[in-house]
């Protein structure tokens, strides 16, 4: 009884998210949702969702810790070298091509993998030629990520991260170290715009030749997936990338024979001319 009180209170209290602030949590994954929904009741200080709902609705800080816990910020620096290799001998002899190529990077928290991506792209000869729109629907981390700031401790990991990605100079290069901060170089950042994107309510991009979501998709319903996928199709050219994470595919879906992949389980889709 206690639990179906409890998964009642939580959708009632996502229906009201959704009427007052226009965020929809109500597709994603109920048992993912339910966690970390569970974890944010037990540090807030509230005695129950019920409890909760009545003031999250009315206070706005109490939402913005709300959507703190639910969104997922899990990122790193060239997270999945693989993944970057791939991209920079198989993807990239094609973004040339371009007189300049626009990328959609929805999911992009606090930015490590949008700067990872800009180093990338520096190193190919193609600075100054892309920008990049990192996208996520938590304001609070994408401020953090316009800031370009990460902690000292994380960077012997991302250099490891970058080396096995086929990095070409000193990953040094790419920051400066402050006391226990690396700010990261003010050239990676010019070509990237931070923005507010909702992948539950909000439009494409129009025309891009890139498109990343690695690792967000694994949090939603059947229906929220091919809604973002529809999406990610409006927004990219024939002929251009669209980049998941491993455990998201195109595989037995009607979209998927719109794309081809690049390399056996890459999980890198190049869209067809036709």
């Amino acid at each position: 009884m206690g639990e179906d009180i409890a998964n009642l209170e939580i959708r009632l209290l996502l229906e009201g998210v959704h009427q007052v602030y226009g965020y929809d949590f109500r597709d994603y994954a109920e048992a993912s949702i339910r966690r970390r929904l569970t974890h944010w009741l037990a540090e807030s200080g509230f005695e129950t969702f019920s409890e909760a709902q009545s003031r999250l609705l009315r206070d706005r800080a109490v939402f913005e810790s709300l959507l703190a816990g639910i969104t997922v910020n899990v990122t790193e620096m060239f997270r999945d070298p693989a993944f970057f290799r791939i991209v920079r001998e198989q993807v990239v002899p094609f973004l040339r091509t371009y007189p300049f190529v626009k990328i959609w990077h929805a999911g992009c928290a606090t930015g490590e993998e949008a700067y990872s991506m800009a180093i990338l792209l520096e190193e190919e000869g193609l600075g100054g030629r892309y920008r990049m729109y990192a996208t996520d629907i938590n304001e609070a981390v994408l401020q953090k990520a316009g800031e370009g700031v990460i902690p000292i401790t994380e960077m012997q990991r991302f250099t490891r991260n970058y080396q096995k990605s086929g990095g070409k100079s000193s990953f040094a290069d790419y920051y400066t170290a402050r006391y226990d901060r690396a700010i990261v170089a003010p050239e990676l950042r010019k070509n990237i715009v931070f923005a507010p994107h909702n992948l539950a309510t909000d439009a494409e991009f129009g025309e891009m030749h890139m498109v990343l979501c690695r690792n967000v998709m694994i949090y939603f319903k059947a229906a929220l997936k091919e809604r973002c996928l529809k999406l990610f199709d409006t927004s990219l050219l024939p002929g251009g990338f669209l980049c998941l994470g491993l455990k998201e595919t195109l595989e037995n879906r009607k979209l998927g024979e719109r794309y081809e992949e690049l390399a056996p389980s890459s999980r890198i889709y190049r869209k067809r001319y036709v």
